[in-house]
């Protein structure tokens, strides 16, 4: 394709992305995106995990302009609640708060307001163009590849997740093996042979992605807001739009700041790996070392830690569609999912995407822009608005976002299955949430764990050993070795020049916890993973054994440390907040364990009272009761606000799902019984 074509190309991607339909579903999506960075907790990766069943009848272009439109402004209302109440809506806007917080204390919050969103906005459109301008540099090298180069690349990608997840690297790869290998159930399609099945239907073409992706993210984070009980900080008060002038004229007399930060999130946004939690810090710590006088009042109210962070955090969005499109490797979980949305779509990340699908992708560059001008003007205008959905009362939040949650798993094949996944997932996301274990690893090890294995057979049957020769390969592959040993030999070495961090070995009996068990649940997991997969076919259990024993090899690495190396760690205050990710429980911190085990139970109990009530009475009809129950008994709220938010949540779902979009009810127990129920046009979601 030409340089004129490439145009063509481009032009063509406006038109579809400025087609009032399709327009209106990036619209939709920049609203939904908006509400989510404004509620602590719920980040992009809870929006897209929700939103995506609900685009399997969407042609491509219009779902993933409606999920890229969603994920692109996350970031921009999430300094909403940082500023006003010292909360971050999502990991990404911890740095703003240092700056962002006192400045509204100050009752400066409409100038902090103005800075960031105008620095989000450009940081944004930076991305985009960087995405833009990429495409065309990356196609000649793209098409070079072949499948050995993408199987290096998936490993690669791979090990930089593992390693970079939750500051523990044993952990997080251990967690990329354990997505690997659940990406295995089904039928493995070279040899037709049935692996983890367990003889059930619904596994036989694996796990899907939607109820996994929300049990591991959506169940545990509703779960943290609902046991916590967070309560949200009072208003500091919000001014109109135009008061917020004042932070825009700060961002355009710091424009060399904004290019720097926006540069800084676009170019470390493609890394995977390195994702939200660490870009706005790096360009945070980049601006207090560069601009003048930053070390002294950086922290206490300063703007340019606003712009800076903000900046950062937009332009990372575009840099992470580089790698996701260009390579197949999601630099981040969010982009996890949203490979999986192309995949869903029958889009194959790589040279297609820069060659016979090069319209989606200049789709996605455009709305991206669009994404951002949008979201930034609904949020200048609608920011008193917005900053009340903070303040809406964790009681009532969490059961109707727990509907949504079961009706959006239930999308994925539209099974009773979907429901247990989600429940099963969810239990698995919340207990290592609570025993810091990475979980985006894991995500992305089911995302990925199809493409490796593809790439992987192919090569062993077209190159056999010889794929390991190739140029490209070596290369890649050595920089993986290097990315993964690095933490290790570093510490090796820090050893080795401060006696005083000398490696004990002595057996820690107080390590014997929640951690210690999980991780010996983890070592049984690859363990029977090996011996199960030892009777197949070669083609069947290449991926299983190598990925388990190396799962094994990892996990059994971290129990023995965690058991018997004992060593002073120190680390810095950037550190430790770069690492405080959603996978740590920092909102129970203030609970003792009894309560936490006890809220548990009930919350889990609530949501398989509404797998049962579903599986006797239909998925519609028990989410209503499920709604009013929890509204009254569990948030103890009166009756007025039970029957108005229970009524009015079931009544959109109702209208949203059975009439218009009709989606067809798994059977009931009270369905059998009375087939007349089903066969009813008003009552046939039993």
């Amino acid at each position: 394709i030409g340089s004129n074509s490439m145009f063509e190309m481009a032009l063509s991607a406006l038109e579809i992305v400025f087609d009032p339909s399709r327009l209106i579903f990036v619209a939709l999506g920049v609203v939904i995106g908006l509400a989510l960075g404004v509620i602590p907790g719920l980040s992009g990766i809870v929006g897209l995990s929700l939103l995506l069943p609900f685009t399997f009848d969407m042609d491509p272009f219009t779902a993933l302009a409606f999920l890229v439109g969603l994920q692109a402004v996350v970031a921009t209302s999430d300094t909403i609640p940082a500023v006003l109440f010292g909360v971050p809506g999502t990991v990404g806007s911890a740095s703003t708060i240092l700056d962002g917080h006192p400045m509204a204390k100050k009752g400066q919050a409409a100038r902090a307001f103005g800075a960031a969103f105008s620095a989000s906005v450009l940081g944004g459109l930076f991305g985009a163009v960087f995405l833009a301008l990429c495409i065309p540099i990356l196609r000649p090298f793209i098409l070079s590849f072949g499948s050995p180069e993408l199987l290096a690349f998936c490993i690669f990608g791979l090990s930089l997740i593992g390693v970079l997840s939750g500051g523990n690297p044993l952990k997080g790869l251990a967690a990329a093996a354990i997505g690997l290998i659940i990406a295995t159930v089904g039928e493995e399609p070279n040899t037709a042979i049935e692996r983890w099945t367990f003889g059930s239907l619904y596994l036989l073409e694996g796990i899907p992605l939607v109820p996994l992706a929300l049990g591991l993210f959506a169940i545990p984070e509703i779960a943290e807001m609902a046991i916590a009980g967070r309560t949200v900080k009072k208003n500091h008060g919000v001014a109109t739009a135009w008061d917020q002038l004042t932070g825009v004229k700060d961002t355009l007399s710091n424009l060399s700041l904004v290019l720097r930060g926006s540069g800084i999130g676009s170019v470390l946004g493609a890394v995977p790996g390195i994702g939200a939690p660490v870009i706005p810090w790096i360009a945070y710590g980049h601006a207090m070392r560069a601009e003048k006088g930053a070390a002294e009042t950086f922290g206490k109210g300063d703007v340019r830690g606003v712009i800076a962070s903000e900046s950062s955090n937009n332009a990372k969005e575009g840099g992470a569609l580089v790698s996701t499109i260009a390579f197949g490797v999601p630099a981040t979980a969010a982009m996890a999912l949203l490979l999986g949305a192309f995949l869903i779509h029958g889009l194959s990340p790589g040279p297609d995407m820069l060659t016979t699908r090069l319209d989606v992708t200049y789709t996605l560059v455009w709305t991206v822009a669009l994404a951002n001008i949008l979201g930034c003007g609904i949020c200048f205008i609608f920011a008193r608005q917005l900053a009340s959905i903070a303040q809406i009362r964790v009681g009532v939040l969490a059961p109707v976002v727990l509907s949504i949650t079961f009706i959006g798993a239930f999308q994925a094949t539209r099974q009773w299955g979907d429901i247990v996944a989600l429940l099963c997932f969810g239990l698995l996301g919340w207990a290592m949430k609570r025993v810091n274990w990475p979980r985006p690893p894991l995500l992305l090890g089911l995302v990925l764990g199809g493409l490796l294995e593809r790439y992987m057979f192919i090569s062993f049957q077209r190159y056999g050993a010889d794929w390991l020769s190739r140029p490209i390969v070596i290369g890649v592959l050595l920089i993986t070795a290097y990315s993964i040993l690095k933490p290790f030999i570093s510490d090796l070495l820090k050893h080795r020049q401060k006696k005083s961090s000398q490696l004990i070995l002595a057996f820690k009996p107080h390590s014997i916890d929640s951690g210690f068990w999980f991780n010996l649940i983890v070592i049984t997991f690859f363990v029977i993973t090996i011996a199960g997969s030892w009777q197949w076919d070669f083609g069947a259990r290449l991926v299983p054994q190598v990925v388990g024993s190396l799962g094994l090899f990892l996990a059994s690495w971290q129990l023995t440390a965690t058991l018997f190396i004992n060593e002073p760690r120190q680390s810095s205050d950037i550190d430790k907040i770069g690492t405080n990710n959603a996978d740590t429980p920092s909102g129970l911190n203030n609970l003792p364990k009894n309560k936490i085990g006890y809220l548990t139970i009930r919350y889990f109990s609530w949501c398989f009272f509404n797998l049962a009530a579903a599986l006797v009475i239909g998925l519609l009809p028990a989410i209503l009761i499920f709604l009013a129950g929890y509204l009254r008994i569990e948030a103890k709220e009166n009756w007025k606000t039970t029957l108005t938010v229970s009524l009015g949540a079931w009544s959109i779902s109702y209208m949203l799902f059975h009439q218009l979009l009709r989606v067809p009810w798994p059977a009931s127990f009270i369905g059998d019984f009375f087939p007349g129920l089903r066969a009813s046009g008003l009552t046939n979601f039993f």
